[in-house]
């Protein structure tokens, strides 16, 4: 069967004052339909610029895609003109951001929001749309939705602003959810709620889910697969329980020790991976996590070690 996405070589950059910055360099892989796919590393990494390279919403300038290719459901994304990505944008591929307060507009209710989808991408009209906004409040976990339709995004909580947006990614039925660390501006209670409702909408609809974070604890509780990125390459991927079970690069092992475990000893030191990632402007030879690595050889300050 043909994955729902399949991206190949995916090479994207930044032309800054300061030089080129080579934010995302030969991202390769593939995603089936309902897949839950977690995208892991620290900020800089690419994960983001990725995502929204699939998207085509880099700004250009200063970035542009360099190369690649991005099927979905059998098309090249890249190849593709503008009106034809607009239509895919929302309707076939929904995005959740990272701050709600900044992906709502505030002039417009939540109501407006939502509305204006479901008349653009599914053709209904007011009263539908109105109407399917109200469901998808509730199914989201928004109490008295119907009047919480006409609120503006500042009355509404944190928490309740990402189930907003995650309503409206939804709004279409989209085949693919990227959500773009989705739970980072939040406390914990409000993040496990949040994971919990992502899971429980895609055991719904049966949509595939790309959870973009910083968090390897979350994606333990959501994902299938990983992606590890690092310097804009995926440096380790894999199931999630072979990832935690046999990790084999030093990143991942870094990432993984920074974790505070239940199963550890009151008073155990959390390890901390030294430096810093390497500059994207002048890029090492080798591998790119060579400089901070504990494991360091000198064969790797002269090639990348092989996914």
């Amino acid at each position: 069967m043909e994955p729902l996405l399949k991206i190949k070589d995916l090479k994207t950059r930044f032309y800054t004052d300061d030089g080129i910055v080579h934010a995302v360099n030969g991202v390769s892989y593939d995603m089936d339909a309902g897949e839950i796919l977690g995208v892991v590393g620290e900020s800089g990494c690419g994960k983001s610029v990725h995502a929204l390279s699939l998207m085509r919403l880099i700004p250009t300038p200063p970035g542009k895609i360099e190369s690649g290719e991005v099927w979905f459901s059998g098309q090249d994304l890249l190849k593709i003109g503008e009106d034809d990505m607009r239509r895919i944008r929302g309707k076939d591929i929904a995005m959740v951001f990272q701050d709600p307060m900044t992906s709502l507009n505030p002039v417009y209710t939540i109501g407006f929001q939502i509305v204006e989808a479901l008349m653009l991408h599914r053709g209904m009209n007011k009263k539908e749309a109105r109407d399917q906004a109200v469901e998808l409040l509730q199914m989201v976990g928004i109490p008295d939705a119907r009047r919480r339709l006409d609120d503006y995004p500042h009355q509404f909580s944190g928490g309740m602003r990402q189930r907003a947006m995650i309503a409206m990614a939804l709004s279409c039925n989209p085949k693919l959810l990227i959500a773009d660390e989705p739970t980072t501006a939040l406390d914990v209670t409000i993040q496990a709620q949040i994971v919990d409702l992502v899971k429980r909408l895609q055991d719904q609809f049966g949509m595939a889910v790309m959870w973009i974070t910083h968090d390897l604890g979350v994606v333990a509780e959501i994902a299938h697969r990983i992606n590890v990125m690092y310097a804009g390459y995926i440096i380790e991927r894999g199931k999630v329980r072979d990832i935690y079970k046999n990790t084999l690069h030093p990143y991942t092992l870094g990432l993984l020790g920074s974790l505070p475990r239940l199963d550890e000893m009151h008073g155990t030191r959390l390890v901390s991976i030294p430096g810093l990632p390497p500059d994207l402007v002048a890029l090492p030879s080798g591998c790119p996590f060579a400089a901070r690595c504990v494991y360091v050889e000198d064969h790797c300050l002269e090639e990348r070690p092989p996914l």
